[in-house]
């Protein structure tokens, strides 16, 4: 059966389904509970699950993310809510130095099965430190997953296979679209759930490939939509591990790529895209690979940051320039 639901709710479904199979399953962070979190994206939960599962914390991140790693090793699957993107740094060291290294510390002896859920990105008015995407930060940190959804039904299945996973797994989350809209089947078997690590295309075209995920997937297809050329639009869902055969099969039919995200250029996910796509489609491109992405600033006062993000008039120019050459 299907319902139209929000991305926050397709998630707050998610959880509650879950929690339902799984008491082992646990949310905990700030105002998550009473509240229902600051997106209100767990919504309910406290009051159907309990104070014990749906636990509020001190407004200490690296507390969070270490209480979670102890509870893992109970044996307990805890998702942990970062308020907002930039608040994830006061735990990088856990997440870094103790969540992502012990299952080989080990030897394969000790699963560490994680979520931490982080809001990415900007679009709704914040300043710094709210509006970040530290994606490229997880990506380099070998041991972890890295998963982006941008859509109410992949929020509803994707949330759902990171509990599952026996790994820890960063789970983003684009804050600017947590109200958008579209239908999700809630009774659907999880056999039936694409696979979490598997990139998918959501617009197919003949002439260029627009990478993305998260918040950025939206603006690729309003502007493949606004332009007369056949242009592909894949949403990568999958960061860490990284869904390569899809891209480039897409990119060795098209010849030419353009990578978009909201993160700075410098340095940013789309440069090891580019770098991997160039390497095994090197004959078949007709022009390099272009990125298209945030500046290297610190994220700009609210008042700018329309002149900061990607938009479909960047993406666009991108595009021209790869039939430029």
């Amino acid at each position: 059966m299907s319902e139209t639901l929000t991305l926050a709710k397709g998630l707050n479904a998610g959880l509650r389904r879950a929690m339902e199979d799984d008491p082992k399953v646990l949310v905990m962070g700030e105002d998550v509970g009473r509240l229902g979190g600051v997106f209100r994206v767990t919504d309910g939960l406290q009051k159907d699950f309990g104070e014990e599962r749906v636990i509020d914390t001190p407004l200490a991140e690296s507390g969070i993310v270490g209480t979670a790693i102890g509870l893992a090793l109970r044996g307990y699957r805890p998702v942990v809510e970062i308020q907002f993107d930039g608040f994830v740094f006061p735990a990088a060291d856990q997440i870094i130095t103790q969540l992502a290294k012990m299952h080989l510390r080990s030897l394969g002896a000790v699963t560490l099965p994680v979520v931490i859920r982080i809001p990415c990105g900007g679009g709704i008015g914040a300043v710094e430190h709210h509006s970040e995407s530290p994606e490229a930060y997880f990506t380099h940190t070998a041991g972890l997953r890295v998963v982006a959804c941008s859509n109410p039904a992949d929020a509803y299945t994707m949330i759902q296979q990171a509990v599952a996973s026996p790994d820890p797994v960063i789970f983003f989350e684009p804050k600017r679209r947590y109200w958008d809209k579209a239908p999700v089947d809630v009774e659907a078997p999880r056999e039936a759930f694409p696979p979490l690590h598997e990139a998918r295309v959501v617009r197919a075209g003949e002439d260029v490939t627009l990478l993305a995920y998260g918040p950025a997937v939206k603006t690729c297809l309003e502007a493949a939509e606004a332009d007369d050329r056949s242009i592909e639009v894949i949403d990568l869902r999958s960061l860490n591990p990284l869904d390569i055969g899809a891209v480039t099969a897409s990119v060795e039919r098209t010849g030419r790529c353009v990578v978009v995200h909201e993160a700075p250029v410098f340095t940013g996910f789309g440069a090891e895209l580019a770098a991997r796509i160039t390497e095994r489609c090197f004959y078949r491109l007709e022009a390099p690979v272009l990125r298209v992405g945030g500046f290297a600033t610190p994220y700009p006062p609210s008042r700018l940051e329309d002149h900061y993000l990607p938009d479909l008039d960047r993406v666009l120019d991108a595009v021209d320039r790869t039939f430029a050459w």
